[in-house]
């Protein structure tokens, strides 16, 4: 991709009044460490795990608009079935681990849609207790005794699903307890990631680690990714303007480019299935869709109420609609094999 040219204006759509418009964009705070980064992470999906849930509903994700007339929730699936056309698709059984599951919703859907077995990990044990409680209800069937059951749906597809409590960082040596190394043979057909990498202090680690979660066998052996993205050549003043807001409203180390990826992929051992497919433009609306559903006074209230965080937050839906507009901020899908 070329170097972007330098920030443009929001269309005149989305500069009207806000109550946005009437507080501060904080500055910039830097992270004291990545596990201080890890804990602020940890802190705002209990707090606003619940507001997500009412805004968003159930996939707390970008949508991918193919008309103008679509639903953000129609939008939030058909990104799912893209990722899974893409990715070749997954047979009845396969065993899932969706990281950065949120409120579980994409698990359900794979779960549900597709009968695959899928475990999905949050950092956030709200977010767990969330997603339990809404596949509880949807299962029509009371919540398993014990926190890691599975959650069983009725046939044909007759998939299941289980929500648990981990740090993505540590998922190798929760689910190889014992092993003193990497095994070479993992228990998943495939990993699947939706806007959480960029979350990751060490990328490098979460590559690794799911190489070795993975069964191995190349096109049933898989790594699903959908993310965010920087786009490549900013000059400083660009990362100032657009990338640096939103790292600092997401809680996010430096954003990384599709390229790095890639090249981190490859490092762990994967090949590359699907290369990356920049889809911005398709999902940009989501942003839209965001900050007219942040509009309440009291919602930003709440925010500042909950500190410096919460507010840049909020901001930083200004940011990343500004660098869609400017082409300074990506959104991209991938998927890798592991041989």
């Amino acid at each position: 991709m070329a170097q972007v040219d330098g920030p443009a204006e929001l269309p005149s759509k989305q500069t009207a009044s806000h109550p946005g418009d009437q507080h501060e964009i904080p500055t910039t705070e830097a992270h004291e460490s990545f596990d201080s980064l890890k804990a602020r992470i940890k802190k705002h999906y209990e707090i606003a795990s619940d507001y997500y849930y009412s805004l968003w509903g159930q996939h707390i994700h970008h949508g991918l608009f193919k008309s103008a007339s679509e639903t953000k929730e129609q939008a939030q699936v058909n990104l799912i079935n893209y990722l899974l056309e893409i990715s070749g698709g997954l047979s009845a059984g396969s065993q899932v681990l969706d990281v950065g599951c949120g409120v579980g919703g994409t698990s359900r859907f794979l779960a549900r849609e597709q009968g695959c077995q899928v475990t999905g990990i949050t950092i956030s044990g709200r977010q767990v207790e969330i997603a339990r409680q809404v596949t509880a209800a949807e299962t029509a069937g009371a919540a398993p005794v014990s926190a890691g059951d599975f959650f069983k749906y009725a046939e044909p597809k007759g998939g299941a699903v289980r929500f648990l409590e981990l740090d993505a960082e540590k998922m190798l040596e929760h689910f190889h307890p014992s092993s003193s190394s990497a095994p070479t043979t993992g228990d998943f057909d495939c990993v699947w990631i939706s806007e959480a990498l960029s979350h990751l202090p060490n990328k490098e680690l979460f590559f690794s680690s799911t190489f070795a979660l993975l069964r191995g066998g190349g096109a049933g052996s898989r790594l699903v990714v959908a993310d965010w993205f920087k786009a490549p050549g900013l000059s400083p003043e660009q990362e100032e303007a657009d990338t640096k807001p939103i790292e600092d409203g997401m809680l996010l180390p430096r954003l990384y480019t599709v390229d790095e990826y890639v090249a981190l992929a490859e490092g762990a051992g994967y090949k590359v299935r699907q290369a990356p497919v920049d889809i911005s433009k398709e999902v940009a609306k989501t942003w839209d869709i965001s900050w007219s559903l942040v509009s309440s006074p009291a919602l930003w209230a709440f925010a500042i109420s909950q500190g410096r965080d919460g507010l840049a937050f909020l901001q930083a839906f200004r940011a990343m609609r500004r660098g869609y507009a400017n082409g300074t901020f990506r959104y991209a899908v991938m998927c890798f094999e592991k041989p």
